[in-house]
């Protein structure tokens, strides 16, 4: 740990480096930095040679106070849409890209998502959130345990909170939030503009896939306006590095956006929205395909919002929002299988389905009232929320459902939160009750809890160069119930070895309890005039008391509550831990000028397990560390931008399979005309074989995509 963090804090340490300060230039700004505007809407004379954005400065669209990721006491981060196009994502990984602190884990079956934040990830630990809908499909087994996906074509921006201190967006989320907000007619339509369409082609070598996408959006008149959006994605299975192609990475996928705004008002607007999917994948057992997948989405949200400069108490947010999610899987071979009730062989015929459908209904409400006391500036931000999931599963005796049990749980809390603000002395108080309960034919559960927040920030300076400088430390928690999953599953494992799964209805719930020291620095006028530079940096100790993971029992030792019988060779149960410790390092900066930007970002994450015999393990979640750089040019007035990115990943203490490797990426960008542009993207020039280490155990090991080549044109239309 030791050594990687003097490498990365080395690293972090460039980033100053990239431009000397230069106090005589610095641009007048608030200390906690400054938005850039769009040049196209200042006055002729006022309008600066740099068209670019700093990533930083935008603002968060989960915040709760309209806060930017620099203002923000607390590790986050923005991903704009400018960086996505440079991405050309396939998928949600290459959307977060070199975000420190954050690994998605997508194996062979590459539509199935899962976010890891700080070496933490599933059943809700991490609360993934679309148009403000939670993303809780869940299909246990032994590949990752949450399914997600979002076509990064419909993506306008990615918001990321690290750690509990998102206590106010919702129960669960110790690790952190990730928020996908979806394009906008506004985003799409130019001023002068009643209606447009675009259409784009992209073809990509490594699977042989194509994309297909088409916009279109109509302005209906001032306070109303409506997008469409629809995706085709068809890629072949890809190869890995060293050349061999890797089973069951094929897949189709069709998306789709359809998504109205509406002001009532100058001060309210209404969103309504639709995401769809509807996905198909074959998986495999080796080589050899074993079950065909069908998997159907479906995503709506209203979101309400009314502000009264005038009524400084009134900040109101009113989201509502249903997840409908069905996996369908059939097997395409006769497979071996035990019964999971009697643990006899059966024989699972081709032909035989497993059903996931899971249902998700979600309602957040919450104000900000902004008032001032005795020289004190307050936003008092006040709310509630709930989240239900309806999991039905079933199929063929022997088949995949059975990992996942069906029934209802229902989560709901209630948050207070003051953000105090006196000269160079910023407070943030909070405090935030939980409640679950989890119910099914096996039994029920429930509990609740209070988790409190509190952050205090500094800006002790005001000299030129040093007047964008803070500090602040954190401690916060969080609390979040059992799964389903972890507390009912019950009955005999149906595939390879036949042995029983335990329930564990007394399962406690895990709290996370979490100490920050950041840092924030934002300057203008650094080298040049219009330049900016944005640095944040984070220290974290995280202890998750009662941490959740699977055991296997013995049935011979008459403590572990295994029944010794014929056929039994283990059991396996979900069961608490007495804590998981979790630290690490994490920065991120960036500078950006009118002849192009550059980018370093670095996380190192250590983490294991502490039994209540005292017994340490190392926590197998934890991703790789690394260190990201990313450098880009513009040219002919910001039409042409090339640049590159890489990436170098340490791996995790603990897995003896995975192994440290570097990416290199290439990128550009030409903007032809108004209305036509081509992108291009090369990622893993030097066709690495590596493998993400949350795919890589003694068991199997799923390589990632080798040299793959990206080509797309977007042509535009409007009127």
């Amino acid at each position: 740990m030791a050594s990687k963090m003097a490498a990365l804090l080395a690293g972090a340490a460039a980033i100053p480096l990239l431009a000397t300060p230069a106090g005589a230039q610095q641009a007048a700004q608030p200390a906690t930095g400054q938005q850039r505007t769009d040049p196209s809407q200042q006055p002729e004379q006022a309008k600066p040679a740099l068209t670019g954005t700093t990533l930083l400065d935008k603002i968060l669209i989960l915040s709760r106070t309209g806060e930017t990721a620099i203002e923000s006491l607390a590790s986050a981060s923005h991903v704009d849409e400018e960086q996505l196009e440079r991405r050309m994502a396939t998928t949600p990984n290459e959307m977060l890209f070199g975000v420190p602190g954050v690994a998605v884990q997508a194996d062979a079956r590459r539509v199935s998502s899962s976010i890891n934040i700080r070496g933490l990830q599933d059943f809700g630990r991490v609360s993934v959130i679309v148009d403000g809908a939670r993303q809780n499909f869940q299909r246990s087994d032994h590949g990752t345990q949450s399914i997600f996906y979002i076509d990064p074509e419909l993506i306008k921006s990615v918001d990321v909170i690290r750690g509990p201190v998102a206590n106010t967006y919702g129960s669960g989320a110790i690790g952190g939030v990730v928020f996908f907000d979806t394009k906008d007619a506004q985003d799409f339509l130019r001023s002068d503009e009643t209606w447009a369409a675009a259409a784009t082609g992209r073809y990509e070598t490594n699977g042989e896939g194509w994309t297909t996408s088409a916009s279109g959006a109509y302005r209906i008149n001032e306070n109303w306006d409506v997008l469409g959006n629809i995706v085709y994605r068809d890629y072949d299975d890809y190869k890995h590095g060293g050349g061999d192609t890797v089973a069951g990475t094929g897949f189709d996928v069709l998306s789709g956006l359809l998504k109205t705004t509406i002001r009532p008002s100058d001060n309210s607007e209404l969103k309504l929205g639709w995401i769809g999917s509807n996905d198909g994948w074959t998986e495999t057992s080796g080589s050899a395909p074993v079950n065909d997948a069908d998997l159907k989405a479906n995503t709506f949200t209203a979101r309400y919002n009314i502000t009264d400069e005038d009524r400084s108490w009134l900040d109101l947010h009113i989201n509502a929002s249903y997840n409908k999610t069905k996996l369908d899987l059939t097997t395409l071979v006769a497979q071996n299988r035990f019964d999971p009730v009697t643990g006899l062989p059966v024989v699972l015929p081709a032909g035989s389905k497993s059903m996931f459908d899971i249902g998700t209904s979600g309602i957040d409400i919450w104000n900000t009232s902004r008032f001032e006391t005795v020289g004190i500036a307050h936003e008092l931000t006040y709310g509630g929320d709930w989240v239900g999931d309806d999991v039905e599963t079933g199929g063929a005796a022997g088949g995949d459902s059975f990992y996942t049990p069906s029934g209802d749980r229902n989560v709901s809390g209630a948050y207070v939160q003051d953000k105090l603000t006196w000269y160079w002395l910023e407070v943030i108080a909070g405090l935030r009750y939980d409640s679950y309960k989890l119910d099914s034919d096996v039994g029920e559960t429930s509990g609740n809890r209070l988790s409190p927040r509190i952050t205090v920030g500094l800006s002790p300076f005001e000299t030129a160069g040093l007047s964008g400088l803070q500090f602040y430390g954190t401690y916060a928690e969080g609390y979040r119930s059992p799964s389903l999953s972890e507390t009912l599953i019950s009955g005999n494992h149906p595939s390879g070895v036949s042995f029983p799964f335990l329930p564990n209805p007394n399962l406690k719930p895990e709290i996370g309890k979490t100490v920050e020291f950041g840092v924030n620095y934002s300057t203008n006028g650094v080298i040049e005039a219009d330049d900016a530079l944005r640095l944040k940096a984070a220290y974290f100790n995280n202890n998750v008391d009662d941490y959740i993971d699977g055991v296997t029992l013995s049935p011979f030792d008459p403590t572990s509550g295994c029944p010794f019988g014929p056929g039994i060779p283990i059991c396996f149960q979900y069961q608490n831990f007495a804590k998981a410790r979790i630290h690490g390092f994490e920065m991120e900066g960036v500078y950006d000028a009118a002849w192009g930007f550059a980018g370093l970002s670095a996380s190192v994450t250590d983490g294991h397990t502490i039994s209540y015999e005292g017994e340490r393990a190392d926590l197998v979640t934890v991703p790789s560390s690394q260190v990201t750089g990313q450098l880009g040019f513009r040219f002919l007035e910001d039409r042409l931008t090339i640049g590159g990115e890489v990436q170098y990943n340490g791996k995790p203490q603990g897995n003896a399979v995975a192994k440290d490797y570097t990416l290199v990426n290439a990128f550009a960008s030409y903007q032809a005309t108004n209305n036509f542009k081509v992108d291009f993207r090369a990622d893993n020039l030097f066709d690495v074989k590596y493998a993400n280490p949350l795919n890589a155990s003694t068991t199997s090991v799923v390589y990632e995509p080798g040299v793959t080549l990206k080509l797309a044109a977007t042509m535009r239309f409007g009127g």
